[in-house]
């Protein structure tokens, strides 16, 4: 797939790519991203490198994963209303995961010094429906180890419903973990959807 870039009031949602390295690097230097997401611990400059120079470019080369650099639209971060933006401050990664038959996964993470602010959500939704208007995707479903509260709110007011928890369905620090998993359809945030949905009724 051609790499696309999103906005929103306040965000620019870019492909990830080299110029992405020092503020990656940096960001995952956080405990808690390291403690409840996939990325290495202790993370080193090499792996910001990697992800930003290959591994997230190779995503949407071979249209196995969109991963989007979350900057702020200016640098006070209050946007503008017309055109491009200004490139600012990065604020988070998130990304579309191909996981099956037009079912994907978002993930994400939010840089320390900009939570609190709704910006994670924002950034999600956006994902979410250019997932479900562009990429094919008819179901999105949101995973995070049990315990991960901040994850778990982002994911509700994106629109996820909750339903259930995974018995060791992740693998972090060498361990098994249960995970939470939540579900978002394209009816959800007020889309169509290519295939009719015939819900359980028991």
């Amino acid at each position: 797939m051609d790499p696309v870039t999103l906005s929103t009031e306040r965000l620019l949602l870019r492909p990830v790519g080299p110029q992405d390295a020092d503020a990656a690097y940096a960001a995952c230097q956080d405990p808690d991203i390291q403690r409840w997401t996939t990325v290495p611990s202790p993370y080193l400059r090499e792996h910001a490198e990697s992800f930003t120079g290959t591994f997230a470019p190779n995503g949407w080369r071979d249209d196995s994963e969109f991963t989007f650099a979350v900057l702020l639209r200016d640098a006070s971060g209050t946007g503008e209303a017309q055109g491009a933006a200004p490139e600012g401050a990065l604020v988070a990664m998130v990304g579309v995961m191909r996981r099956g038959e037009n079912v994907a996964e978002l993930g994400f993470w939010a840089a320390k010094e900009h939570r609190g602010r709704g910006y994670m959500t924002e950034a999600a939704v956006a994902a979410a429906r250019w997932a479900f208007t562009s990429a094919g995707v008819e179901r999105l479903e949101w995973r995070a180890e049990v315990g991960n509260a901040a994850s778990r709110a982002v994911a509700e007011k994106a629109g996820f419903t909750m339903e259930g928890t995974l018995r060791a369905a992740l693998v972090h620090g060498g361990t098994r973990r249960d995970s939470w998993v939540g579900g978002l359809l394209p009816s959800d945030l007020g889309l169509p959807t290519t295939r009719a949905y015939l819900p359980s009724r028991g």
